[in-house]
């Protein structure tokens, strides 16, 4: 299996699930994460969110853990990542809004390197101008954003996930089996037995 670098774009009250699973099981397989968010450095972290689904209209929410980053915003360079994440929760909402974000992931869609989305990761995607046209699963309350991007939004269950070419996307933590698994077959991820 080649070995993958791949970079995970975070924000203060990521939600806790979406990047603490991931970032944790592709390192278990053999790849490299790299975490970074807007403005710290390696070694800071950022605040986590937990979203959970409990017969409300909308998910509720509770502070989570403390995730540590373990690589700098300002020196990353997108061409040295073969694949990018974006986890949800709160963060995509104001990370969208920083200009060099949306060039990172302007970047990976331009280059067809795998990118997964998940929840109100959509927000990022759309913000940065690259759903026209394509097919990606969210939070339902994103929806809108992937419509109004020019996308087309998928609904499917909360525990299944979305592949669009090199774009793997799922509706929220409970699709993260799914997702997960979708994504290692895009990144051409084979875990021998």
């Amino acid at each position: 299996m080649a070995k993958k670098k791949i970079l995970m774009l975070a924000g203060d009250y990521v939600e806790d699930y979406e990047i603490v699973v991931p970032f944790h099981a592709l390192q278990m397989v053999g790849h490299t994460v790299h975490a970074v968010c807007p403005g710290k450095k390696s070694g800071e972290y950022v605040p986590t969110s937990i979203h959970d689904f409990e017969g409300d209209q909308t998910y509720t929410e509770k502070r989570g853990h403390n995730f540590s980053l373990n690589a700098t915003f300002d020196q990353v360079k997108p061409e040295d990542y073969d694949a990018l994440i974006i986890p949800g929760g709160r963060a995509p909402e104001y990370i969208r809004m920083n200009a060099r974000v949306l060039e990172i992931v302007r970047y990976f869609m331009k280059e067809n390197r795998p990118v997964a989305a998940i929840c109100h990761a959509a927000q990022v995607l759309a913000a940065a101008g690259v759903l026209k046209g394509r097919k990606c699963s969210c939070y339902p309350a994103t929806s809108p954003d992937v419509t109004l991007a020019g996308g087309t939004f998928v609904d499917v269950a909360m525990t299944e996930a979305v592949v669009d070419g090199n774009l793997v996307s799922g509706p929220a933590w409970p699709a993260l089996q799914a997702w997960l698994a979708k994504f290692l077959t895009v990144l051409g991820t084979k875990i021998e037995p």
